[in-house]
């Protein structure tokens, strides 16, 4: 892309896996969400059916994931697992060969620990024995739960997950490995995320996508949105780790929760096609309807998902009731997501240089990707009208080809969710969210502007951060880490008394120093 600048890389990031099982994010089904253990055969060969039938496999809906209580409660003699032939009459050889004649892949659930999360034998000690039992029933994807782990510690959970991506390697042909480590270590107690920070930096090393947060609400749960928005949230902490072969996963796509209107389960989809998120449906497929079968269809949104860059939407501005989000393509467009979350329809201008385009004058295509409808002569930015917990998506092309593009949004901690903001008197702090130009900033050739003051830069000084004037010098060069860390020669950004911006030595406090920044950040 014409004129894209990032900071660079630095080698504090962990080492990322080698092997690229998934270039693009996985789509398909699970019955977690919508059945939990009210699982059988028939459930599993009737959704494969309805999905070839209603298009979602010509979609891209090509995996079917069983979840939890498939097994009997006792291994066999040899200490292979064993599934529930009442559950599964033909068993599972035979289910797993009827989705690939219909085009599908096959995956299963396990358990990091002694048991699973709902009381069946989890494959604690019998790794290699559970792996090779999957691939003989010709499963090529396992998601690895993590109930039941003693001793409950982030380092006992490396171990183990590490010793399954070591197994899963050594494999003929290695398995798709979703963990689920990282969920059980998100809660944030106390404001410290130190561990979760941690389990999130080895993830990407050992699979391919790892479940970072709470379980999305089940079909019985009586409050659904704000479990959508809770996982979103913790989602927006984390795009500096995902790339082609690793995804961050929010969770699955409850498109039939009853205690969600149709404008929340549109917003679901479109928020989770912006982060480039897995498209895991949990809903009863043959009965969903046209209109959700067209929204889980729409062949402008997927691209968005599936683009090959891997990039996830990241945070332009947010003032407690608009989100918006913004993501580069591959074939150089630019991708805007505008998120009421407010309780009344609004609407919200975003300027093209918010989302990353400097050249003023230009004019560009601006394609709403819901309808598919096209404006051919924006040249300012683009207005949305958006219903009270909706999202709408736009796809940005100059006309005259590609453009200049910086990374352009939010600055902010992850711990304390506080943004970072300039100030006239050159001041760097961390406040409240407020989508102000002051907590915009670009990010170009290792310099930080904000767009409220485009001729300064932010500035590592002995021990504070601040506003001077641009002049190339060592301190206003800065480097993006995959752990969050945003350094200078200095030291490291980091959140100090009173809302202050600091610099300190790395490493020091997870909490006070680990940042998100503007989609394309990072370079390798």
């Amino acid at each position: 892309m014409k004129g894209q600048s990032f900071l660079a890389l630095t080698a504090a990031g962990p080492t990322l896996a080698a092997k690229n099982l998934l270039a693009t994010p996985p789509m398909g089904f699970n019955n977690w969400a919508r059945f939990m253990c009210d699982l059988n055969q028939t459930l599993f060969t009737a959704t494969a059916d309805a999905m070839a039938a209603n298009g979602l496999l010509a979609a891209g809906y090509d995996r079917i994931n069983i979840d939890d209580c498939w097994p009997l409660h006792d291994r066999a003699e040899d200490k292979s697992l064993q599934w529930n032939a009442t559950l599964f009459p033909d068993g599972m050889p035979w289910l797993g060969a009827y989705l690939k004649e219909r085009g599908f892949h096959f995956g299963i659930y396990s358990d990091a620990g002694t048991y699973t999360c709902g009381g069946y034998p989890g494959s604690l000690g019998f790794e290699e024995i559970d792996a090779a039992t999957f691939e003989s029933w010709g499963v090529d994807y396992l998601k690895l739960d993590g109930c039941y782990v003693d001793p409950f510690t982030a380092g006992r959970y490396k171990e183990i997950y590490s010793h399954w991506h070591t197994v899963l390697s050594n494999m003929k042909q290695p398995l798709i490995f979703s963990e689920s480590a990282p969920a059980y270590f998100s809660g944030n107690k106390h404001g410290d995320n130190g561990d979760w920070y941690d389990v999130m930096n080895w993830v990407p090393e050992y699979g391919e996508l790892a479940r970072h947060s709470y379980d999305i609400p089940v079909f019985g749960d009586k409050v659904a949105w704000r479990g959508v928005t809770t996982n979103y949230d913790f989602n927006t902490l984390l795009a500096r780790l995902q790339r082609p072969g690793f995804f961050n996963d929010p969770d699955f796509l409850i498109a039939d929760h009853p205690k969600l209107t149709a404008t929340e389960r549109k917003a679901q989809f479109a928020l989770w096609c912006a982060f480039s998120a897995p498209l895991i449906i949990s809903a009863w497929v043959p009965g969903l309807d046209g209109e959700t079968l067209a929204m889980l269809k729409n062949e402008r949104l997927i691209a968005i998902n599936q683009d090959s860059l891997a990039l996830q939407a990241t945070l332009v501005s947010r003032d407690g009731r608009w989100d918006v989000l913004s993501k580069s393509l591959s074939g150089g467009d630019r991708v805007v997501a505008i998120f009421n979350r407010g309780a009344e329809d609004g609407r919200l201008f975003v300027p093209f240089e918010r989302v990353g385009y400097v050249d003023g004058s230009r004019t560009f295509n601006v394609t709403d990707l819901w309808t598919g409808d096209v404006d051919t002569s924006a040249t300012k930015g683009v207005t949305a009208d958006v219903p009270s917990h909706g999202v709408h998506v736009y796809r940005i092309a100059p006309l005259d080809g590609e453009g200049t593009v910086v990374p352009t949004g939010m600055v902010f901690n992850t711990a304390s969710r506080k943004c970072l903001t300039a100030g006239a008197d050159g001041a760097v702090t961390l406040d409240s969210c407020t989508a102000s130009d002051g907590q915009v900033w670009r990010v170009a050739d290792g310099s930080v502007r904000s767009l409220a003051f485009p001729d300064s830069c932010l500035t590592a000084e002995s021990s504070n951060a601040s506003l001077k004037a641009c002049d190339g010098a060592t301190s206003q060069q800065w480097g993006y880490s995959t752990t969050g860390h945003i350094s200078s020669a200095n030291g490291c950004l980091s959140a100090g008394d009173n809302n202050s911006v600091i610099i300190a030595t790395c490493g020091a406090d997870p909490n006070k120093q680990v940042f998100e920044m503007p989609s394309g950040s990072l370079s390798s």
